[in-house]
């Protein structure tokens, strides 16, 4: 058995995977609010392709994926200090702008790239594998990305998928009888609680945790929300910020930690939240943020959906919103999305039970706590793969 689940190549993991949605990379990031509103992932790919060496060498892989952005990328653009007075001019930059500077994120792999190997690469930085699809793209489908080069699903009449951290962890948890007794110990016991923690304070002002949002976005944590005594609250999480609009800039600019917690969970914006981010828009001068967003519309969408959903009047939603998507068109309680709260569990927990917690939430870590809520530190996917990545090793 160990020998079959060292044969597997990241083709096998990719099996039935959806084509990534791309996304040039001079397209605007205006462009691309687009494609990410009408998407069902949160991420898209970004390419670089040179179009007349491919022609001339036919070689698919100079076009390349040079990264990856999600809404929390424009979100915190649009936060930044020299953006905020005016988002229209700020809609029309390259996508090239919102790409971080870290190197490696995105990797191209062949499909026969072992499963050691993916592993390796991801434990060395890459948080996403790009793979060639086998099957071709179809003539009217090259036909159609002629029409429609900022954004498609092939280039140079292949398409790609990528690998993450979470499909070889779904994989090794299919599989986790061969990894006994592992599974069943403790992380505390594996030592795998890392207290590397990102986190910020309930009370302080949402803009001081920018930074922290956008490390947490390369990372794949997110960022925790304590008070005074180190006991966890809540959590801002990428992944919930990802189901919401660029909107959640204003709440950003005015709120605090805490407050934005509140305004991003599920349950919808409060109304008293919104009108207090519309009216310190104003106290700050930021006329130009408050006309771009159009935040009287988040209230009067809210409070009209919200009624109608009290009154239980059966009306179907707007045909703009998407399952998953957090939008303006909708109300956020008839929505899927991750909510504000904190996916959490004690450092006596086995292994395969956070494995399970993690992934039934769709959260690449999980927060350890003490009986009394204070914060220990937090478990990575990352962390769980050095685990099994020596396990392996030894079954070869």
């Amino acid at each position: 058995m160990a020998v079959t689940l060292l044969a597997y190549e990241v083709s096998d993991l990719c099996l039935g995977k959806p084509a990534l949605r791309s996304l040039s990379l001079s397209a605007s990031i205006a462009e691309a609010l687009s494609v990410l509103k009408n998407s069902e992932d949160n991420y898209i790919s970004v390419w670089d392709c040179e179009h007349d060496k491919v022609r001339e060498s036919g070689d698919a892989f100079l076009c390349q994926c040079v990264g990856k952005i999600c809404m929390v990328d424009v979100i915190c653009y649009l936060c930044k200090d020299e953006n905020l007075l005016s988002p229209s001019d700020v809609l029309k930059a390259p996508v090239s702008v919102l790409l971080p500077k870290v190197r490696g994120l995105v990797m191209h792999v062949e499909p026969s790239c072992s499963l050691l190997e993916a592993i390796d690469l991801m434990l060395e930085g890459a948080q996403n594998l790009v793979v060639p699809i086998k099957n071709r793209l179809s003539t009217r489908r090259k036909q159609l990305q002629k029409l429609s080069p900022a954004t498609s699903t092939g280039h140079n009449g292949r398409e790609f998928c990528w690998l993450t951290q979470e499909d070889i962890i779904r994989f090794i948890l299919s599989s986790i009888g061969l990894f006994s007794p592992i599974p069943a110990l403790s992380i505390d016991t594996l030592a795998i609680i890392s207290s590397e923690i990102i986190a910020v304070d309930y009370d302080s002002p949402a803009t001081l945790a920018l930074e922290a949002i956008s490390r947490s976005l390369l990372d794949h944590t997110s960022v925790a929300v304590v008070d005074t005594d180190g006991i966890l609250i809540g959590e801002i999480s990428p992944l919930t910020l990802s189901c919401c609009d660029e909107t959640v800039a204003a709440a950003i600019t005015t709120l605090s930690s805490g407050d934005l917690m509140a305004y991003i969970d599920c349950g919808g914006p409060p109304e008293d939240l919104v009108r207090v981010v519309k009216n310190r828009l104003k106290d700050k001068g930021l006329e130009g943020m408050l006309e771009q967003i159009n935040i009287d519309s988040i209230l009067l969408s809210y409070m009209s959906t919200s009624s109608s959903s009290d009154e239980e009047s059966g009306a179907s939603p707007p045909k703009t919103a998407r399952p998953g998507k957090l939008n303006r068109s909708m109300s956020y309680s008839a929505r899927i999305a991750r909510r504000a709260e904190a996916i959490v569990c004690s450092a006596k927990s086995s292994l395969v039970a956070v494995m399970i917690q993690a992934i039934a939430h769709r959260v690449n870590y999980v927060w350890v706590i003490e009986e009394n809520c204070s914060l220990v530190g937090i478990v990575t996917f990352s962390d769980m793969l050095k685990v099994f990545r020596e396990r392996l090793e030894s079954m070869a």
